[in-house]
């Protein structure tokens, strides 16, 4: 494995300093819970080696919301990232080769560089509304392929693939004797028609979530990964034990309480985010330098620069932060032009997102 730190993480809010931003824009998830938000009071836990898949009531949970999984097809991991690196470490090695669609979550593509396995790259079109390109993925195919690399509600732009998108790629992974891996950590928070789990509608499929965006909950490291081919989870459950045996017991029992109130919480939530993004359109539809393709799912939208050739994006950037107290993450976080920033519209209050906003245009004015 060759390491490299992701530019996502070295130029994250965390590294920078919360306290340095007044407008933080650049998150990807709703704004952090409390345990006394969530109602959670712990009991008095034996602190043992828990479960290695994951305690069973909590397997339980995550998988009753799609017919045809069960608990024994999901692996509790250290968050999205943990089954992410479980499933590319698994699955590939140098001599292989790995279908990304691009832009997509940073580990979907650091974690394979590192492998050193072959990557072709499906870039999305903001022209094309960032659809998905069947044919150009089965034209990157190839005989060492191992899988083919999506994630859905899309991070960062917030699209949704459609259901005949989703069974023609899992078609497609069928054909071939590969995977598909469909990173759902938005799944939860889909305006529209809420997929179902890909795992749940073939055993070439892997689907893989979190509690950390949809749940504001990303400090216990709960996400998992859900396969219903028994082999493959065994090998999975092998890389799990390998890197740390099993998870906190601590972090699971909350993630249980946390998933116990799933609906209600949702019910509350999806509403004031359908508002948030309203608010962003309103803000997109009357900014004549910035345009989105709408969000269906998430609490991101990819955002596009309206501006000339010769702008200073780089000077855009640092006058965003230093001089307006904003936050974005700026397109090279995902290997695309500066001219893109990731906007995250679930985890500031309503007037920082508006201040944030309001900034974003000053500093596409302010050439100082």
């Amino acid at each position: 494995m060759n390491y490299a730190r992701m530019v996502i993480e070295k130029e994250s809010p965390e590294e920078y300093g919360y306290g340095n931003i007044r407008y933080n824009l650049s998150e990807s998830s709703i704004a952090d819970q409390k345990l006394s938000d969530l109602g959670v009071s712990l009991p008095d836990l034996t602190l043992f080696y828990g479960e290695h898949r994951g305690e069973r009531p909590l397997r339980d949970l995550i998988a009753g919301h799609d017919a045809g999984l069960s608990a024994d097809d999901v692996l509790v991991t250290a968050g999205a990232a943990g089954a992410l690196f479980i499933i590319a470490t698994s699955l590939l090695s140098e001599h292989d080769h790995l279908v990304v669609v691009r832009p997509n979550y940073a580990t979907n593509i650091e974690t394979p560089k590192a492998i050193g396995c072959a990557i072709s790259y499906i870039d999305l079109s903001f022209d094309e509304g960032f659809a998905i390109d069947i044919e150009e993925i089965a034209s990157a195919i190839r005989p060492g392929t191992r899988y083919i690399s999506v994630t859905c509600p899309h991070n960062p732009t917030g699209t949704v693939m459609s259901r005949a998108d989703l069974d023609a790629l899992i078609t497609l992974a069928e054909s071939h004797g590969i995977y598909l891996l469909v990173d759902e950590t938005y799944r939860d928070l889909s305006y529209g028609v809420k997929l179902p789990a890909a795992a749940s509608l073939s055993t070439r499929a892997i689907s893989v979530s979190s509690l950390s965006k949809a749940f504001g909950i990303p400090g216990i490291r709960i996400g998992w990964l859900v396969t219903r081919d028994p082999e493959l989870y065994e090998r999975f459950l092998a890389a799990k034990e390998q890197i740390g045996i099993c998870g906190s017991v601590i972090d699971e029992a909350i993630a249980r309480k946390a998933l116990e109130q799933r609906t209600g919480f949702l019910a509350a939530l999806l509403p004031r985010m359908t508002a948030r993004r309203d608010l962003v359109q309103a803000w997109i539809d009357a900014e004549p330098l910035v345009e989105w393709v709408r969000p269906e799912g998430g609490v991101v939208g990819f955002p596009r620069m309206k501006v000339v050739k010769d702008f200073a994006l780089d000077r855009f950037y640092t006058r965003l932060l230093e001089s307006h107290g904003a936050y974005v993450g700026p397109g090279h976080w995902f290997d695309m032009p500066k001219s893109y920033f990731r906007l995250g519209y679930g985890w500031p209050t309503d007037n920082e997102l508006k201040g944030g906003l309001e900034a974003i245009s000053a500093a596409l004015r302010d050439r100082a």
